[in-house]
């Protein structure tokens, strides 16, 4: 008998002991993007490199003020989009689960979800830039909307699942109407999850490159008219770390630092909000 529950307990730990190697071994390449992209791109970063132009070719110095400013504008215009009917997709399917239509939407939105971002952006190039004959921001943020969509969707559906019916019944027994229900008491217990699928979509598009080669363009110059074309993050590093001047390849370090804290300061803050806003059970 001893022995039995030694070799269970020695199993048990060379189990527990595999699964933590296991874990440790799969946050080694994070940490090595992770400390690559600090130590290339940290000496790169200050004051004016963040409020500055780009310069010419053949001109040192320079600054990635406009791409940043693209960034924001076009990542705020898709979230304006998605966010919205997102929520509204996911309530719809946690509350009609097994109707022919949420079956087709569920399937369809998986189908989404697994669309190579390329073709997204060449969809939206003659959905939107076509018809209005320019590239814009606009194009951008509808291609990049497009595909926050299926993460907000489902992560809306999957976090409204989780609750208890009987907080509806309540609701419902009190004589609240249907739409305050949701409204006032689904969605706040809900909080948590959907803002956690909302800032993991703007996570999956704040770097994202290949719709913006066909929407939004890129603009060497500093513009926040949505209607035509602007600079981005992921556009700057792309076309500068595949240039041939070491100072447009600085920039581009710079720019790919400045996008990594972006996406750590979006879920610092969603972390903040999530633990503010949680309801007990």
């Amino acid at each position: 008998m001893n022995q039995n529950i030694q070799y269970r307990l020695g199993k048990s730990r060379f189990f527990k002991g595999l699964i933590i190697a296991l874990s440790v071994l799969c946050t080694v390449p994070l940490v090595l993007i992770l400390i690559y992209i600090l130590r290339e791109g940290f000496s790169k970063i200050n004051w004016h490199f963040l409020i500055n132009m780009p310069k010419p070719v053949g001109e040192t110095g320079g600054g990635i003020a406009n791409a940043l400013v693209g960034s924001l504008l076009i990542v705020f215009y898709a979230s304006l989009i998605a966010i919205p009917i997102g929520i509204l997709g996911g309530i719809y399917l946690s509350e009609n689960r097994n109707t022919r239509l949420a079956n087709w939407t569920r399937l369809s939105v998986d189908v989404l979800q697994g669309t190579p971002s390329i073709v997204m952006g060449i969809v939206v190039y003659f959905w939107v830039v076509k018809p209005l004959h320019t590239f814009s921001a606009l194009s951008g943020s509808i291609a990049l909307a497009i595909m926050m969509l299926p993460i907000i969707v489902r992560s809306t559906e999957e976090t409204l699942k989780l609750l208890p019916d009987t907080l509806k019944e309540a609701g419902l027994a009190l004589g609240l109407p249907y739409h305050k229900v949701i409204l006032r008491i689904i969605l706040p217990c809900g909080i948590s999850g959907i803002m956690s699928g909302v800032i993991l979509a703007v996570a999956r598009i704040a770097g994202e490159t290949a719709p913006l080669l066909f929407t939004a363009f890129g603009n060497p110059y500093f513009s926040t008219n949505i209607l035509k074309p602007m600079e981005s993050l992921p556009l700057l590093i792309f076309n500068y770390a595949t240039s041939a001047y070491d100072d447009w390849h600085n920039l581009a370090w710079g720019a790919a630092l400045i996008l990594l804290l972006w996406v750590l300061l979006l879920n610092i803050i969603t972390k903040i909000i999530t633990r503010k806003w949680r309801v007990q059970f």
